[in-house]
């Protein structure tokens, strides 16, 4: 269950890139809790932003489903408030039978917000799920 999806994919460069946006609208059930006083998307939901668009990168090309594995070399740079719209993007940078590596960025007013230099996807059926 994907408690943050994304919005709207605006680009599909199958083998190579993918665009999506979301906005992040005060009514986030999420928000009663993390944090009350000062409302911030949580990391790992913008985690699976990157791992949902990755995903229809991955499956655009390869007609398979896929799942995240792990994500290093992250970076949360600034907070993402309720009234923002973010610009999330994904970067193919390796692709082989047993999994996907890719790279990302979350931006917000054009300011990049959240950075992933690696974030690795398995075919559902291979890696993590065997």
């Amino acid at each position: 269950m994907n408690l943050f999806p994304l919005e709207r994919i605006t680009t599909i460069d199958p083998g190579k890139k993918a665009q999506a946006w979301q906005n992040v609208p005060h009514t986030l059930s999420f928000f009663s809790t993390h944090f009350p006083r000062f409302p911030v998307v949580p990391g790992v939901l913008l985690l699976g932003n990157f791992a949902e668009l990755a995903a229809w990168l991955l499956n655009e090309q390869t007609g398979q489903q896929w799942k995240l594995a792990g994500a290093e070399r992250v970076r949360f740079m600034h907070f993402v408030k309720p009234g923002d719209q973010m610009e999330v993007a994904v970067e193919l940078k390796k692709l082989s039978v047993e999994s996907a590596l890719l790279s990302g960025t979350i931006q917000v007013a054009g300011k990049v917000v959240v950075t992933a230099r690696q974030i690795r996807l398995f075919p559902i059926g291979k890696g993590v799920d065997s």
